[in-house]
């Protein structure tokens, strides 16, 4: 039984096309189920922020790694994978299909492929980079950074920019780049599929799901956060250190927009990312309806 991997950029859709693919695998008699392979929503408390499947989804279709993690807890790759192994590994002994689906890169990778993961740095190393982070900027540690290595890195990447220059500053040479991870490095058989979208068309739908994020209480979850201590990789989550800014306020319009730039930008860099994977099929979902998506992907599990 081979794995089915959805990967595509925040808010095209992945999750419906998730369950809709399992209603269609049900009917043939298989028993499916979702493994979560976003870094933030294994958060518990962060479900409106990050996009998380919603209860009646989670009715819908069974979601394995999704709000498990304290929001004061540090998690990283390297936990994510263990995690993701012994889930996907139990579902195929269970002869249930598992779905990955998500828009994080590295933990797609790492949930299907044993990753060259680097050690984690002393703490005194990460807690100096975060104040060089917060006084003096990304762009400026961007500079800082091999050349080799900035060349891939966004200027405004904040949590890859702050692992690198930990790593550097703590004497680890960090992993090589991994894009050739879909071949035969897998673990188990998988079919990886992309979904895409026209770029204005998603930007609508990024702006309208900030919209409905505010409105569901985004804001209140930060602050519940806030209130408990969260951990430099749950203030990742894109909105985060925007929502906390106004924290004593509603949000302001200004805020919001910004919320909407940063996840237009993420976006931009998940459809690169994906475009430049080995043995990956792309759909396009801008003109099509779920029906003839899910008919592919079906088609090709076959």
């Amino acid at each position: 039984m081979r794995i089915l991997a959805l990967f595509g950029p925040t808010a095209v859709g992945k999750t419906g096309v998730a369950i809709a693919v399992a209603e269609r695998l049900r009917e043939r008699g298989e028993d499916p189920v979702a493994v979560n392979c976003d870094s933030i929503q294994v958060y518990r408390g962060l479900e409106t922020l990050s996009g998380a499947a919603t209860a009646d989804e989670q009715g819908r279709l069974e979601h394995r790694l999704l709000s498990f993690v304290d929001p004061g807890e540090e998690f990283s790759a390297g936990r994510y994978a263990e995690a993701a192994h012994r889930a996907i590994d139990s579902l195929l002994a269970a002869e249930r299909r598992p779905i990955v689906v998500g828009g994080t890169g590295l933990y797609l990778r790492a949930a299907l492929a044993d990753l060259d993961l680097r050690p984690p740095v002393p703490p005194e190393i990460r807690d100096e980079v975060e104040r060089d982070l917060t006084e003096r900027g990304t762009e400026a540690l961007h500079g800082e950074l091999d050349p080799d290595l900035a060349q891939g890195v966004d200027p405004n990447d904040r949590k890859r920019i702050a692992r690198l220059t930990e790593l550097a500053r703590a004497g680890i040479e960090a992993a090589p780049d991994a894009e050739r991870l879909w071949t035969a490095e897998l673990r188990h058989p998988t079919l990886l599929v992309g979904l895409t979208m026209e770029r204005e068309r998603l930007a609508e739908r990024i702006d309208a799901r900030v919209d409905e994020m505010i409105a569901s209480g985004a804001a209140e979850e930060v602050r519940a956060a806030a209130e408990a201590g969260p951990s430099r990789t749950a203030r990742a989550a894109l909105g985060f250190e925007q929502l906390l800014a106004d924290i004593d306020a509603s949000p302001s319009p200004e805020t919001v927009e910004a919320i909407k730039a940063a996840h237009r930008a993420y976006a931009r860099r998940q459809l690169t990312w994906m475009r430049r994977m080995e043995d990956v099929t792309l759909i396009d979902c801008t003109e099509r309806d779920a029906t003839s998506t899910v008919d592919e992907i079906v088609g090709l599990l076959r």
